[in-house]
């Protein structure tokens, strides 16, 4: 009879605040702006407040904003959103309601830290997100590679990734490259081999099917960088010997200087453009391709 008293309790107090809550969001949605209704603000604005409320079924609740998390991501990304507002608050009640719930700081720093349309294009917060599951899991030593990869990926800060690869590849059972990844950090290494490795490491150790297809597009998107970086040489070699453009493929093979047609990673010819500049059929496929293209120290 007790226990039925106190669950009655809990849910009339949980009842409650979800109205307060709804009220008060309500104001938010008209300054928030059309984008944003009201079911994508459905939240309590503590994840303490609500672990309080919770009665023992914290873990339960925990799920269920874990889940609402990725349907929120799932939604806005569907729709090409660039905005994505209310991804880390629900993620931080998330954590905030089961603290050792791995998956929201692992997967969710990852939705956090894509730029849009892809994620939210908050790398900062995906940081933050991530060093408090470090607090929370101190011996997970997998977070640790993930705030190494955000931090080299999405900050461009490859002494704060050498940092975190370090501190992780003392954890026990952390696996060697965590080292190795540490020393390419410490040789400022912007280059592809180190991206490339990285998106490796993501998309073989994860089982998240939308974390590996992120990661696989990356992969994509590194080779036909490459490529364009290796056949824009060939075609400067071409235009120095013979003092004139490329009219097409035929005629760089002709002079040597390919043995067949180029074609990129998804099985489409490389376009030669009329000015000699190199391009990929379908750019929608290879989305990352741009981000590797505007800094001379490649690829940031």
């Amino acid at each position: 009879m007790k226990r039925t008293r106190l669950t009655t309790g809990f849910v009339l107090l949980l009842v409650l605040s979800f109205t307060g809550s709804v009220l008060a969001l309500h104001h938010l949605e008209r300054i928030r702006g059309p984008e944003t209704t009201l079911e994508d603000v459905l939240y309590l604005p503590s994840g303490k407040t609500l672990k309080r409320l919770s009665l023992g079924y914290s873990g339960l609740l925990a799920n269920i904003y874990w889940t609402r998390a990725v349907q929120y991501f799932g939604g806005r990304h569907a729709r090409h959103s660039t905005h994505y507002n209310l991804l880390y608050p629900l993620l931080d009640i998330t954590t905030d309601l089961d603290p050792q719930l791995i998956v929201a700081y692992d997967y969710g720093s990852v939705f956090l830290s894509q730029r849009p349309p892809e994620g939210a294009g908050q790398p900062d917060k995906a940081v933050a997100l991530i060093e408090k599951g470090i607090r929370e899991n101190p011996t997970y030593w997998r977070l640790y590679f993930t705030l190494g990869f955000v931090h080299y990926m999405d900050r461009h800060d490859p002494k704060a990734a050498q940092v975190a690869f370090e501190k992780g590849s003392e954890i026990p059972g952390a696996l060697p490259w965590m080292k190795v990844m540490a020393a390419r950090m410490a040789e400022h290494s912007k280059d592809i081999t180190t991206s490339t490795a990285l998106w490796e490491a993501v998309y073989e150790t994860t089982p998240d099917k939308d974390v590996r297809q992120t990661a696989l597009t990356h992969l994509v998107s590194i080779r036909a960088d490459t490529d364009i970086t290796e056949l824009q040489r060939r075609v400067q070699l071409y235009r120095e010997r013979t003092g004139a453009l490329p009219t097409s493929w035929t005629d760089m093979i002709r002079a040597g200087l390919l043995s067949g047609l180029p074609i990129d990673p998804h099985g489409e010819p490389y376009q030669l453009k009329p000015d000699g500049k190199v391009d990929v059929k379908d750019p929608a496929q290879f989305p990352y391709l741009g981000e590797w293209q505007h800094n001379e120290e490649r690829p940031f």
